[in-house]
């Protein structure tokens, strides 16, 4: 799984932050290694104020093999929770959307019979 993180103007201390978010990213998603090519992580500050003070925001996009991205964002007042927010989010999100990928593959198809020949079965 590739990881790579962006910051905007707004954003200290990038080197750390980013080598941070990196670790994280594979920690909190290791078990979607098999299914995860790269996860891209944008962090920004919405106020753009100098200070470093107001709204920031994580931007999260999974790449999954074979099917769509997914994205989730999350406002929070510093960068650390934006991107915690963000983090918990798509580890949801893809718990959610994996899983249910796994379950369609796992259930037989009504076209294939053996669920009715099955019930045809129960009522003789």
């Amino acid at each position: 799984m590739q990881v790579q993180v962006n910051t905007s103007n707004g954003i200290e201390n990038k080197d750390k932050l980013e080598r941070w978010a990196d670790t994280e990213i594979r920690h909190t998603l290791s078990r979607f290694m098999a299914d995860v090519t790269r996860v891209e992580v944008h962090l920004s500050d919405e106020s753009h104020s100098s200070g470093g003070g107001g709204d920031k925001r994580c931007v999260m996009e999974a790449r999954l093999a074979n099917h769509q991205p997914v994205s989730v964002t999350h406002d929070a007042p510093g960068v650390d929770d934006a991107f915690r927010g963000a983090s918990d989010k798509l580890k949801r999100l893809l718990d959610s959307t994996l899983g249910r990928l796994a379950h369609h593959r796992d259930r037989e198809s009504i076209r294939k019979g053996s669920a009715v020949d099955d019930q045809d079965d129960r009522d003789d």
